[in-house]
């Protein structure tokens, strides 16, 4: 389906485009630092669900068109800053969520994905830059541009699940680090509600580019 060039040009630009550091990786490392290894990790998990919803979405033309209808595009952008928000005032409240300092159980496990995963799939700017970058390594030539997309997608989410689950287990081992050196609940707890606000106001306030 690929051709090997085109394949490992588009690889290098992955691993390259996955490391710098964004909102995925700044909140996989909040969830870490204040929750854990585990929680960090289920994260990650969570925001490859929401990648997938948006490989599915492009290959089905749906980002398309969320491109062309301003007012959907606003619709979710807005949604996803206010989402991003309730989260921090969640944590800032001390709440079950971010830095809430309770142990993850079967409830808070999902609840830690389902974030994850909403997170990743109410900011559009995800879907419109998967529209503008999977595209320049599609081959008509070579078969379904569905299917080419599909897999593009997958590749560049497992890519991005590496370098997450690896941020997951690095800022996990400075939460314990830190965590043992004075009772620091109470700044973790407003350094996330920044985080997560400010990753709000981020995504409401941004333009669409």
């Amino acid at each position: 389906m690929f051709d090997l060039a085109s394949l490992a040009l588009f690889m290098t630009a992955t691993l390259a485009l996955n490391l710098a550091p964004g909102p995925d990786m700044l909140y996989v490392s909040t969830r870490s630092l204040t929750q854990g290894r585990r929680a960090g990790v289920i994260s990650a998990l969570g925001i490859a669900a929401g990648s997938v919803v948006h490989t599915v979405a492009i290959a089905s033309g749906l980002a398309a068109l969320l491109r062309a209808l301003p007012l959907a595009y606003e619709i979710v952008r807005l949604a996803g800053a206010a989402y991003l928000i309730w989260l921090g005032v969640q944590a800032l409240r001390g709440k079950v969520g971010p830095a809430s300092g309770k142990p993850l159980d079967r409830t808070s496990e999902w609840a830690v994905f389902r974030q994850g995963a909403i997170t990743n799939i109410l900011n559009p700017k995800v879907a419109l830059f998967f529209l503008a970058f999977l595209p320049q390594f599609v081959d008509p030539a070579r078969g379904s541009v569905a299917l080419q997309i599909g897999a593009l997608g997958c590749l560049f989410n497992a890519s991005g699940t590496i370098v997450n689950v690896a941020v997951a287990y690095l800022a996990a081992s400075a939460g314990r680090w830190l965590g043992t050196r004075g009772h620091v609940e109470r700044i973790f707890r407003w350094v996330t509600a920044s985080v997560f606000v400010g990753l709000g106001l981020r995504l409401a306030l941004g333009d669409r580019k």
